[in-house]
């Protein structure tokens, strides 16, 4: 039985004086609200500037979304109600289409960046050159075992619907440098030292036959222990026979019609087990009940989730900018005709809304869109720290066909380049910094939460939300490691001359790479979402 893991100590972490100090302020900011709406017109409207306009300032401070407009004079006017009417009818019509982006602008919180930098960079120059390397075989095969049981609860029964099923491959459909167990590493030096580990293996058990098997089992633990100490997220065994490989592209994330109590219950065990909140805190837009982002419960969880520290902040709104990739993936690929003649998938502007429109969510949304570009810093940042690795001479993207794992290496180092070459990355030295100790305890505490919600995605119905669900999962994890491990890609050998201390698996490859796909495809989304709200006007 697995336990579930949580840190009832939401405040224990290490906070230094000047985040204390942006805690406090930010705070002071989170707590100003508007103002109520002036009382009803009546038929005739007397407006002055002295309380109308004053209102009406307020107001605009509060929602940038739309354009507020006083009629204003330095002497009390009268104004035809039915003017004011059609004109105020006017804007309210242009801004309900921008509510789900009213907020989406600008600097992002704990970040030296802003959404439109982000922007440009994905859409105009990285988007299409990822989606290119993520095509090839290498990247496009991703093995996995969709039959684990959940470790948490017992999973009353399977989704039934068609498009809840995962196509998995044949042998033969894989490359047979894929398929080899013995080019799963990432380069040729490591099968070589595999082979070196095995000889040494074998030496030692021919000399010490005085080892009891209990002391083999232990050194066998101890081994595994060490392995999987830096890792965050629990992988697949992939020697086992119900672990197989799948075509990403033919299997593609979009809305399966996997929704309701099974769904929310996952998501559930995610942010109120797992990401340090404590049980006395409600989260706002719990499935339970439809809260009202301006209600005490709203302003008492921000004002918790604004006094913890950077990384407490950090973790719950990778969690968050990821649930709202998803929901952007399930959005934009919607089925919209189900009938004999054909299978339409598209963009939903309608789920959209209802998934990230300020009023629909009770303000919500648009956190959600900001965590997501969060969420793509993070692991932009992973992709340009592991440059050193990739560029190794040793390292190779093998599947079988020399050439074009040249010409695809060619392009993830085209890749990686470019992702360091962006001007506002996220400054991960702000984070587990202070007391030592403290630090590392905090910095344990993420990762054992971060594996936990690995282990959450085995309780997943849908087999191809599961699919999706574990690669993202073992792509961020895979992120984070990297981000962690500075020391040790600084010290990789240039040369295949002794083994490195850092090392990544074909599957964190693979998952990392497509983890942060489904980010910036999700972002080139929100630009075709403005775009058809933008039409609807």
């Amino acid at each position: 039985m697995i336990e579930r893991h949580r840190d009832p100590r939401a405040s224990s972490c290490h906070v230094s004086h000047a985040q204390r100090r942006g805690n406090e302020q930010r705070r002071g900011s989170a707590a100003s609200y508007p103002p109520p709406p002036p009382p009803p017109l009546p038929l005739t409207v007397t407006v002055d500037r002295r309380a109308q306009c004053v209102w009406c300032s307020e107001y605009c401070r509060s929602h940038p979304e739309c354009v507020c407009v006083c009629v204003c004079v330095n002497s009390v006017m009268k104004v035809p109600v039915v003017l004011l009417l059609l004109f105020l009818l006017l804007l309210v019509t242009g801004c309900a289409e921008g509510r789900c982006f009213c907020q989406v602008t600008g600097d992002l919180d704990d970040c030296a960046c802003d959404v439109e930098t982000i922007d440009g960079f994905n859409n105009d120059r990285l988007f299409p050159k990822l989606q290119t390397l993520l095509e090839s075989d290498y990247f496009r095969f991703y093995k996995v075992n969709l039959n684990k049981p959940c470790p948490f609860w017992t999973v009353s029964g399977h989704c039934g619907l068609r498009d809840c099923a995962v196509k998995t491959c044949s042998p033969n459909e894989v490359p047979e440098g894929i398929r080899s167990p013995s080019h799963n590493k990432y380069s040729a030096e490591a099968n070589e030292e595999q082979l070196d580990e095995c000889e040494r293996a074998q030496h030692l058990g021919a000399v010490d036959v005085s080892l009891s098997d209990e002391t083999r089992e232990a050194l066998l633990d101890w081994s595994k222990h060490d392995d999987e100490a830096e890792h965050f997220c629990v992988s697949d065994d992939e020697e086992s026979p119900d672990s197989q490989h799948v075509d990403l592209l033919l299997n593609p994330e979009r809305f399966t019609g996997y929704r309701g109590p099974e769904a929310w219950k996952i998501w559930n065990s995610i942010y109120e087990e797992n990401c340090f909140k404590p049980l006395t805190v409600k989260r706002p837009l719990a499935p339970d009940s439809f809260r009202s982002s301006s209600g005490p419960e709203a302003r008492i969880f921000y004002s918790w989730l604004e006094g913890q520290c950077v990384e407490k902040r950090a973790f719950y709104r990778l969690i968050s900018g990821l649930h709202a990739s998803i929901n952007t993936h399930l959005s934009a690929r919607y089925l919209l005709d189900d009938s004999w003649f054909q299978r339409r998938w598209g963009h939903n502007v309608t789920e959209f809304r209802q998934r990230f429109d300020s009023e629909l969510t009770a303000g919500e949304g648009p956190k959600r869109l900001r965590n997501l570009y969060f969420l793509y810093l993070i692991e932009l940042r992973a992709l340009a720290k592991a440059l050193p690795f990739f560029q190794r001479p040793s390292f190779r993207l093998y599947t079988g066909r020399a050439e074009e794992d040249q010409r695809h290496k060619e392009l993830l180092l085209q890749v990686l380049q470019m992702a360091r070459s962006f001007p506002l990355h996220f400054d991960e030295t702000s984070l587990f910094a202070g007391d030592e100790k403290e630090a590392a305890k905090l910095k344990e505490d993420v990762r054992l939460a971060f594996l936990n919600i690995s282990r959450i995605m085995d309780c997943v119905g849908c087999f191809k939300c599961r699919l999706w669900g574990k690669l993202q999962t073992q792509g961020l994890g895979t992120a984070l490691k990297i981000l962690f491990s500075e020391r040790q890609i600084e010290a990789l050998p240039a040369s295949g001359g002794r083994r490195p201390s850092f090392q990544l698996s074909r599957r964190e490859i693979v998952s990392l790479l497509n983890a942060f796909g489904r980010i910036s495809t999700s972002v080139r989304e929100l630009k075709n979402f403005r775009s058809l709200l933008a039409e609807e006007r």
